[in-house]
């Protein structure tokens, strides 16, 4: 049990160290690193997870660390892999807020950060296409309705993404229900 925690702590260390562009792009390696490396949570709960982290309120890249470390170690685990995740960028931080001056204005460092962006765009489009096609594979006619009928409610009439959390949510637990009931 130990190792496995070293393991978890190492490699969240790692991912948020060497993350940019915020808790999508971890999520996306999380997935990589536990479910395709390690093996340690299949393909559908890592969904499921990254569905629980994205629904929580928080830093997506803390939650996701939550529900993987849970799903990994219990609460043990949590603790591991939200320490692992909050250091680097806290000290990421702490060293640019004391050498602000010097980087603000330095040109190289502009035109990195601006390469940066421009990678974080590509890989957020992989965890979308990657995401529903998890969505398609599953072939149940209700994940498409409700995807698409989210994305139509908030496109095209405005539906706040509250509110349409907050329906899913209940269509949800009432699927839930019914399958426990009626499906077995």
């Amino acid at each position: 049990m130990i190792k496995k925690l070293w393991k978890l702590f190492y490699s969240m260390v790692y991912l948020s160290t060497f993350t940019f562009g915020g808790g999508y792009v971890i999520v996306t390696l999380m997935q990589k690193k536990f479910v395709d490396e390690y093996h340690w949570i299949n393909k559908d709960e890592m969904l499921d997870l990254v569905a629980i982290a994205q629904s929580a309120p928080g830093a997506i890249a803390v939650n996701g660390a939550i529900v993987v470390g849970y799903k990994i170690a219990g609460v043990l685990g949590i603790i591991v892999s939200v320490i692992a995740t909050i250091l680097p960028p806290f000290i990421i931080i702490s060293v640019v807020s004391v050498f602000y001056s010097i980087f603000k204005e330095n040109l190289i460092v502009h035109y990195m950060l601006d390469g940066m962006q421009s990678g974080v765009g590509a890989v957020i489009g992989v965890v979308v296409v990657e995401m529903a096609l998890g969505i398609f594979k599953e072939k149940k006619i209700s994940y498409y309705l409700i995807m698409f009928g989210s994305f139509i409610a908030n496109y095209f009439f405005k539906v706040n993404v509250v509110l349409i959390i907050l329906t899913c949510i209940v269509i949800g637990i009432v699927y839930s229900i019914y399958e426990r009931r009626f499906v077995q």
